[in-house]
C-alpha cells in the first residue's frame, strides 16, 4: 500500500513539471499570433485545465476566433469550428443519419453521420446568431458530454471543451441565451481593446510576410491528466466559505447589502462557487502554488459571476452592470482574517 502511493506521489509530481511546461510551451505557441491580451489567455487555459466551458465577449476585430483558433492549432487535438446563423439547425451540429444501401445485399440502413460537435475543441461563433432550439442542442451536448439521435447515444471525445464567442453589439436579429443556459458556461471572459504600442506591434505583425510553424506537443490525455491533478489541489474551509459568502450575497433574498437588494433580479448560482474554487486551484497552480488563496477567488470573480448575476431595470436604468455590482460585492464581502492568502 505505501508502494503504491509512492509510485502516485511520483507520477503527480512528473505531472506537475510537465504541467508547468506545457504552459510554457502553450504561451510561447500563442505568442506567434497573439499580442497582448494575457488576462484572456490565462482565463483560457485555465477553463481548458479544469475542462469547463466559456464564452468570449468582444466587439468585432478583436482576434475572439484567431485566439481561440491558435490555442487550438498549439495542442495535439482535433478542432472544429460551427459558424452560428440564423438557419442552422441542431442536427448541422450533433451530426445526422443517413440511408446507405448495401451494395453485396441490396438492403438499406440507415448510418450516423458525426456533426462537428465531435472534435476535442470546438469553436461556436457567434452563438447568439443562432434560434433557441440549436443553441439547445449544443449546450445539451456540453452538459451530457453526448449527444442522442434517433434514440441512440453518442458519446462525445474527451477532452470536449466549447469555446463560444458573441459579438455584444448589434444585436437586431440575434438571440441571446438564457440565463439558465449562459450558467452552464464556467466563464465570460471579457476581450477588450489593446494598448497602442500593443496595436502598433499587431498592425506591424499582420502587415509583413508572416509564416507560422506550430509545435504541438500536448495531448488529450495530457489534458486529461492535468484536469485529474488540478483537482487535488488543496483549498481551505476559510477559502471555500469565503467563495460560497461572495456569491451568496449577490443573491437579493439573502438580505446581504443594499445595494443587491436595490439593482439585482437574480444572484449567481452554487454552479459559480464550485467554479471560483475549481478555476483556483488551476490559477494557483499555473502560477507556482500548490494551494488556493483568496486572491485566486478574487482575480476570477468577474469571469465567473458577470453572467450570472441579473440586473432589474433599476439598475439598467441608473447605468449599473453586473461589473459594477461584482466590483461592490468584493469590497463587501470581507477575506477570511485566517486561511492561506497571497
Amino acid at each position: 500500500m505505501l508502494i503504491n502511493k509512492a509510485v502516485d506521489q511520483t507520477h503527480d509530481e512528473e505531472l506537475l513539471e510537465k504541467l508547468v511546461r506545457a504552459k510554457a510551451h502553450i504561451l510561447r505557441e500563442i505568442r506567434k499570433v497573439i499580442i497582448g491580451q494575457d488576462e484572456v489567455i490565462e482565463q483560457v487555459l485555465i477553463s481548458l485545465f479544469v475542462g469547463g466551458h466559456s464564452i468570449i465577449t468582444g466587439v468585432p476585430g478583436l482576434a475572439k476566433t484567431l485566439l481561440i483558433k491558435t490555442i487550438a492549432n498549439a495542442l495535439d487535438l482535433k478542432f472544429k469550428r460551427i459558424q452560428f446563423t440564423p438557419d442552422l439547425m441542431p442536427s448541422d451540429i450533433t451530426g445526422t443519419e443517413v440511408i446507405e444501401e448495401d451494395r453485396a445485399t441490396g438492403k438499406r440502413h440507415f448510418h450516423f453521420v458525426p456533426g462537428p460537435i465531435f472534435a476535442n475543441i470546438v469553436l461556436a461563433d457567434e452563438i447568439n446568431r443562432t434560434p433557441p432550439k440549436t443553441q439547445a442542442a449544443l449546450l445539451e451536448a456540453m452538459q451530457e458530454g453526448a449527444v442522442t439521435v434517433q434514440g441512440v447515444t453518442y458519446e462525445l471525445p474527451k477532452p470536449f471543451f466549447v469555446l463560444a464567442t458573441q459579438n455584444p453589439i448589434e444585436l437586431e436579429g440575434t438571440y441571446p441565451l438564457p440565463e439558465a443556459q449562459l450558467d452552464r458556461f464556467m466563464f465570460n471572459i471579457k476581450i477588450g481593446y489593446l494598448s497602442e504600442e500593443e496595436e502598433v506591434e499587431v498592425v506591424r505583425a499582420t502587415t509583413a510576410p508572416q509564416d507560422v510553424v506550430f509545435e504541438r506537443q500536448i495531448t488529450g490525455r495530457d489534458i486529461i491528466e492535468f484536469q485529474r491533478l488540478i483537482r487535488q489541489v488543496p483549498a481551505a474551509e476559510s477559502v471555500i466559505r469565503y467563495a460560497v459568502r461572495l456569491v451568496g450575497a449577490s443573491r437579493p433574498e439573502n438580505g446581504a447589502f443594499d445595494f443587491v437588494r436595490k439593482w439585482v433580479n437574480w444572484g449567481a448560482s452554487l454552479r459559480a462557487s464550485q467554479f471560483l474554487i475549481l478555476g483556483g486551484k488551476a490559477r494557483a497552480i499555473l502560477n507556482g502554488r500548490y494551494h488556493v488563496a483568496c486572491e485566486d477567488v478574487r482575480a476570477l470573480a468577474y469571469p465567473v459571476l458577470r453572467h450570472r448575476i441579473l440586473v432589474n431595470f433599476r439598475a439598467e436604468s441608473e447605468g449599473v452592470n453586473s461589473e459594477e455590482i461584482i466590483r461592490r460585492l468584493l469590497e463587501a464581502v470581507p477575506e477570511p482574517t485566517s486561511g492561506l492568502s497571497v
